[in-house]
């Protein structure tokens, strides 16, 4: 019987995404593995692999197709022996009932998910999936796939660690409310108030839509304070131009950002009541020092994070810094690369914005915003009147994760870091 391809959950949070391109057309054999189509989410283009062998029988949504949502039927394969005349008596799509299952599921116990569809002693998951379990020692035919067809993607396996882990889901689930929250402002309205002057209507894409959600959501629900302070970066400044000459040969090059992400790191493991995220009903602690950065992209921004960046040298962030920074450029990040992190930094600096507040990206407990190193009159500690280079600093801070004095405290920290970098190295 031909096999429906379904629309794939490429991330856990994906709902709806872009066919942007297929690799395949109709006729073409594909075997288990083979990159099919390119598909748009919200934060990345990224490729769709066939779970089954077969031949492309018909292809049923056209590439550059916008909001097609998870599960929908996107193509039919045709398996050994069978032909385009099996596509005529192939079950309809049942993609499309869906409602009423929707309306049951609130008066009934949820359902099972889909057990993972096995073909002998084969269990149908994706590589990502695949390496995540095979580095935890986790038995894939023992996990329950949520995937397309019961195929098992990243949460599955990530879930399966420990049950405590599906808390930050239900914390997530909100975010629904302030998308709806967003669009009651009625565009035709607005259009009314700008009848006979030239203007460009530019639809949103679905990176832009994720940015007004989350940052909606932010500034609804999560109970920003701010704590501000000052760091001197001339011993910095100083430090890194001597690192930089001694490097040299090694073609590496260390900026000012790749301090700062150390020092936040840092400071994280010297104050770690405030390495910690909201998960609805609890926060979590974390050990490790994930240090997500903002990265400024056309159309957008991702914030890819930089994990256990307390254990790496100044040139190994710099070197993955660069790389994550080229390929959230070029929509190449998966989404286990900009996902998670407890702390996130956001540099204008380099547009010579002098300070500024970010907002928190949830569920990160705090966020750094580092404004341009200026030349200013400083009062030295011997009296006299002195220039120095000084940067602003702004930590946004989730009350509901970290109190006031907490927040100060991690903040003295980065400056403590920033001030004397040659201890960030000990």
């Amino acid at each position: 019987m031909p096999i429906e391809i379904l629309m794939p959950a490429l991330s856990p949070t994906m709902e709806e995404g872009t066919l942007a391109k297929w690799l395949v057309k109709e006729g073409d054999a594909v075997s288990s593995g083979d990159v099919i189509a390119e598909i748009e989410t919200d934060k990345a283009t990224m490729e769709f692999e066939a779970v089954d062998d077969g031949v492309i029988g018909k292809i049923l949504v056209a590439e550059g197709t916008e909001a097609v949502k998870v599960n929908t039927p996107i193509a039919v394969l045709l398996e050994d022996g069978e032909s385009a005349n099996d596509l005529e008596t192939a079950p309809a799509p049942k993609a499309a009932p869906a409602k009423p299952a929707e309306a049951a599921a609130a008066s009934t116990p949820t359902a099972a998910p889909p057990a993972p569809i096995k073909s002998g002693d084969r269990v149908f998951a994706s590589p990502l999936a695949r390496r995540i379990a095979a580095d935890k020692g986790l038995d894939l035919s023992q996990i329950t796939g949520s995937g397309p067809r019961g195929r098992i993607v990243k949460a599955d396996v990530e879930g399966a660690k420990a049950q405590p882990v599906a808390a930050p889901a239900q914390a997530a689930t909100p975010t629904a409310t302030p998308a709806a929250a967003a669009k009651l402002v009625d565009a035709s309205t607005i259009a009314r108030m700008y009848e006979g002057r030239a203007y460009t209507e530019l639809p949103l894409d679905g990176m832009r839509k994720t940015i007004a959600a989350r940052l909606t959501e932010a500034k609804q629900t999560i109970p920003h304070f701010y704590l501000r302070r000052s760091v001197t970066l001339d011993p910095l400044m100083a430090f890194r131009t001597q690192l930089n000459a001694q490097l040299e040969k090694r073609g590496v090059k260390l900026s000012v950002n790749d301090f700062i992400i150390k020092a936040c790191a840092l400071a994280l493991q010297q104050v770690p009541a405030a390495n910690a995220v909201w998960a609805g009903d609890r926060i979590l602690q974390l050990e490790p020092s994930d240090v997500a950065v903002a990265v400024a992209i056309e159309g957008g921004l991702f914030t890819p994070v930089l994990k256990d960046a307390h254990q790496k040298s100044l040139s190994a962030l710099s070197a993955e810094m660069k790389d994550l920074a080229t390929r959230a450029r070029d929509r190449k990040l998966a989404p286990h690369e900009y996902q998670g992190g407890s702390f996130a930094i956001s540099n204008l600096g380099m547009f010579g914005i002098e300070n500024f507040d970010a907002v928190i990206n949830p569920p990160h407990g705090a966020i750094l915003a580092v404004g341009a190193g200026m030349k200013k009159p400083v009062v030295g500690e011997d009296g006299n009147l002195t220039v120095a280079t000084v940067m602003s600093m702004t930590l946004s801070v989730d009350h509901r994760v970290i109190d006031g004095a907490l927040g100060a405290e991690l903040l003295q920290a980065i400056v403590d870091n920033l001030e004397n970098p040659m201890a960030m190295l000990a």
